[in-house]
């Protein structure tokens, strides 16, 4: 990198931390080729540029090198690759330090230069962990290549590596593939190729983009029920039905889109939804692409309610998303979850309702310590879609397969913005479904919907900022995401 820099005229310099005799292989050699250049520069008429090479191998060589002075544009960070699993200490602690230390200046200072740049992954973290395990490097640009680590990607190590870019070098796509850890990034392609399958075209029309049905809130918890299926109407869904107990839809009708219909369900006293309610939702589910449960449903610990949740999902002949207090309503009895090919369970949970669905206190802790392993095993052991809600949203395949989302911020942790995205992935598979029927791909929908959903978060924080952003602000935004990602299909 130096030595092409050097060429394209940069002024640069090389410093080894270490001494030239102990580099071994390709990096001894191309250490010495900038070693023999930069002794050459004058001879090559190239007095405008400078390529300089140091090697440092003590603290007191680095303070009297002082080579991070104020005047370098950019600061590449190569010290350490992928093979790092432990601390580092001495010199080379010292200079992360000191880079760090440099950033810092930087940004009180509101300037921009000079640039981070690490290669591979910040130097000081373990390219195939989360965690932090020592002093590390704080980029502003990552570049990786091939594909991206668990380190890249993963929060907290994520949060060192800036802005990521995964460079191709020629490896085969086969190779990647094969990989054991079956960790990938869900890309901004992936939501394109969906958005683009399921254009709105010419002589389509509300039923050709599919029938969501929203099974959600109860008496005095009705802003989820809204949130969400408001969500499923506004990411494209053709028709969106919010099914709620009686005494709650009052409440609903006089705050609810105009576009999106309604219906009554049997209820409890406490104004929930009644196990007796299953026969109606049947018949509603009969119309439905696919079928949403559980924002605002109301108290898990009610019989009723879990009653009627679990009939939902083992009489269901669509597609189901769990989300809320749905999800806790089944936490007893997780061995009842069973996804199928044709008939999917997704579940959406946020952390807290993962640990009460795992319920076994080893497995709770496996979500602490390994969030990627905890979502990949339960999503295999009920052949289901996992998406674990968090810094770096996850979606499990009942494959094995792991999704890690770089889109979102902080800001989607404000209040409905998980009903929010329920109500998006609900409307991307009714679309996905209302369009392909059998053939369609319901992982494929997940991914996109979980993306979009992130990026209209970004593009809202932008507009709002991240303290002020609301869940309704975020919906909104998705007209602005989808046009971005689409544009010339979603322009007449």
């Amino acid at each position: 990198l130096a030595r092409l820099l050097w060429l394209r005229g940069w002024r640069t310099q090389v410093v080894l931390l270490g001494h030239l005799d102990a580099t071994r292989g390709d990096a001894r050699t191309n250490f010495e080729i900038v070693n023999r250049l930069s002794g050459s520069a004058s001879s090559l008429n190239r007095s405008a540029s400078v390529l300089r090479f140091n090697e440092c191998a003590t603290l007191a060589d680095w303070e009297e090198l002082n080579a991070l002075g104020s005047d370098h544009d950019v600061i590449v960070d190569a010290l350490f690759g992928t093979g790092l699993n432990r601390a580092l200490e001495g010199l080379f602690a010292h200079v992360i330090e000191n880079i760090n230390s440099i950033c810092e200046t930087r940004n009180a200072a509101n300037q921009s230069t000079p640039l981070i740049l690490s290669i591979d992954l910040p130097s000081g973290l373990d390219a195939d962990k989360a965690h932090i395990i020592g002093a590390s490097v704080q980029a502003d640009l990552t570049v990786t290549f091939t594909a991206p680590k668990p380190a890249n990607v993963l929060a907290p190590a994520s949060r060192f590596g800036g802005k990521l870019v995964v460079a191709a070098v020629g490896s085969p796509a086969s190779l990647v593939e094969a990989a054991a850890s079956q960790l990938f990034l869900i890309e901004r392609k992936d939501a394109v190729e969906w958005l683009r399958e399921t254009r709105y075209r010419p002589g389509s029309y509300k039923n050709t983009h599919g029938h969501a049905l929203v099974i959600a809130g109860s008496r005095g918890m009705t802003g989820a029920a809204l949130l969400c299926s408001a969500a499923a109407m506004r990411a494209g869904a053709g028709l969106v039905t919010l099914a709620a107990p009686t005494s709650a839809l009052r409440d609903i009708t006089a705050r609810a889109m105009p576009e999106i219909m309604t219906d009554g369900l049997l209820e409890t006293d406490y104004g929930t939804v009644s196990a007796q309610a299953i026969e109606q939702a049947t018949k509603l589910q009969e119309r439905a692409s696919v079928v949403a449960i559980g924002p605002g449903l109301g108290s898990p610990s009610s019989e009723d309610v879990r009653s009627f949740v679990l009939s939902i999902v083992k009489q269901r002949r669509t597609p189901v998303v769990i989300d809320a207090d749905a999800l806790n309503a089944l936490a007893p009895w997780p061995n009842d979850l069973r996804g199928s090919a044709t008939h999917p369970l997704i579940l959406t949970p946020h952390e807290g309702e993962m640990r009460r669905l795992l319920g076994n206190e080893d497995e709770s802790k496996a979500l602490t310590t390994d969030r990627v392993c905890a979502a990949r095993d339960f999503a295999t052991k009920h052949e289901l879609i996992l998406v674990l809600k968090g810094e770096r949203t996850l979606v499990a395949a009942p494959d094995g397969r792991v999704f890690v989302n770089p889109t979102g911020n902080a800001g989607l942790g404000t209040a409905g913005a998980g009903d929010t995205l329920t109500g998006i992935i609900t409307s991307f598979l009714a679309q996905t479904y209302g369009l392909l029927g059998g053939e369609a791909d319901s992982l494929s929908a997940v991914l996109a919907a979980v993306y979009v959903g992130g990026m209209a978060g970004d593009i809202c924080a932008r507009e709002r900022g991240m303290r002020t952003m609301l869940a309704s602000d975020i919906r909104e935004s998705l007209s602005d995401a989808i046009r971005q990602l689409d544009p010339s299909g979603e322009a007449p």
